[in-house]
């Protein structure tokens, strides 16, 4: 059924892109009506409380940090902040070893206390040199050595992306801090929070404050084109299928996700190994490097959320094999497939009506922030484009 319905944009996903840009362009007087196919707002942010009243993150865990006065101040329109050091460790060999690498990790390794200076050094006898790393492999070998990249890097990178080290993009590992001194957090932004009620209910007070938004769930692009006359698309959804796959598929990492939940009873027990109480494991996230272990990491949102609760749950996160019936997540940073989308981007240049914004629509990995401040952009260049309300409509 075709329903007359004109509106000034028609934006695809109810994500973090898709809400940020049609709160920004309907509080300049655009009718903005905003689509997502799942039933629920939010994209892979969405959280809600289980069954025991925990707060989980359904689509894994989304640590949001930013070193953006711009994007905090935005954001803070809609939600407090719950201020967060995310730290996380890795099992291996049959312990919890500190991670990202630090001075706590090198003394976890020779089994006794030493210093910064000490683990340098030692670091300048392991390090394989390159002059310019052309992988991740070389990327942690020229840092680190062999023996801590086997540990915690080589097994982990072959079970999320299913190609080995030497086969990405150096930029993958080069994210991930090495220190020598005891600095154990896992990121470097200035701001580093969760909002305090969770995601999803800063995403539905965006959409409250926007009175010339309309939020439809459970409707995917086809349907939204057949129900809605528009000016100008917001796309944020994967720019392959946008144009049919016409090239092929982008490749793509999936998820599968387990969550478990438990009684304050049941935490009891396992407070020799958590080390705390009320919780199930000793840090927010625990990586797993072992091939053996089929997950790659567990996630304890709650020592990061600082609910009060006696309760709490687990996340266990397994990577799968991509295909379009299946929730994308990850761009595979490989050579063939930047080739790949460049076409894709060629052709999205050539819709003059159309923006392509997100993590799905620029294939490319970004954090939450900077995807927040590319709708923020857009937003701003779309308004001036289109100029007044009365414009936009004539």
């Amino acid at each position: 059924m075709v329903e007359d319905a004109t509106i000034d944009f028609l934006i695809v996903g109810a994500g973090f892109s898709g809400l940020v840009a049609g709160e920004r362009l309907s509080s300049a007087g655009f009718k903005c009506v905003v689509v997502d196919q799942r039933s629920h707002l939010g994209g892979n942010a969405y959280d809600s409380a289980d069954r025991g009243g925990v707060l989980i993150h359904h689509y894994g865990p989304h640590y949001f940090r930013s070193n953006s006065q711009r994007i905090v101040d935005y954001l803070s329109k809609f939600t407090e902040w719950h201020p967060v050091s995310y730290q996380i460790k890795s099992f291996t060999d049959g312990r919890f070893w500190s991670f990202p690498i630090n001075l706590n990790t090198f003394e976890e390794l020779i089994g006794r206390p030493s210093s910064t200076g000490e683990f340098e050094n030692w670091l300048k006898e392991k390090r394989v040199p390159f002059d310019k790393p052309k992988n991740s492999e070389e990327v942690i070998l020229s840092q680190v050595g062999h023996e801590l990249y086997e540990r915690f890097f080589e097994g982990y990178t072959i079970k999320q992306w299913k190609h080995h080290p030497r086969d990405l993009d150096p930029s993958l590992c080069a994210r991930i801090p090495i220190r020598t001194n005891r600095d154990d957090r896992y990121l470097r932004e200035e701001f580093q929070a969760l909002p305090k009620d969770g995601y999803t209910a800063m995403f539905e007070r965006m959409v409250e404050a926007s009175p010339d938004l309309e939020l439809h769930l459970g409707v995917d692009f086809e349907e939204a084109k057949a129900r809605w006359n528009y000016r100008h698309l917001v796309f944020t959804g994967p720019i392959d299928g946008y144009f049919g796959r016409r090239f092929g598929a982008l490749p793509y990492r999936s998820l599968r996700f387990e969550h478990e939940g438990f009684s304050a009873d049941e935490l009891r027990a396992r407070e020799a190994i958590s080390g705390k109480v009320g919780f199930w494991q000793p840090a927010m996230q625990v990586n797993y490097p072992d091939p053996e272990v089929p997950f790659t990491r567990i996630v304890e949102i709650k020592h990061a959320t600082g609910q009060q609760i006696g309760a709490s749950a687990i996340t266990r996160e397994y990577p799968r094999d991509w295909n379009p019936e299946l929730e994308p997540y990850y761009p595979v940073p490989r050579e063939e497939a930047s080739l790949l989308y460049r076409r894709y981007a060629e052709l999205a240049g050539r819709e003059a009506s159309t923006s392509f914004i997100g993590r799905l629509a620029t294939y490319r990995y970004y954090n939450m922030d900077q995807v927040t401040g590319m709708a923020l952009t857009e937003a701003e260049k779309l308004i001036a484009r289109y100029g007044s309300t009365e414009n936009a409509q004539a």
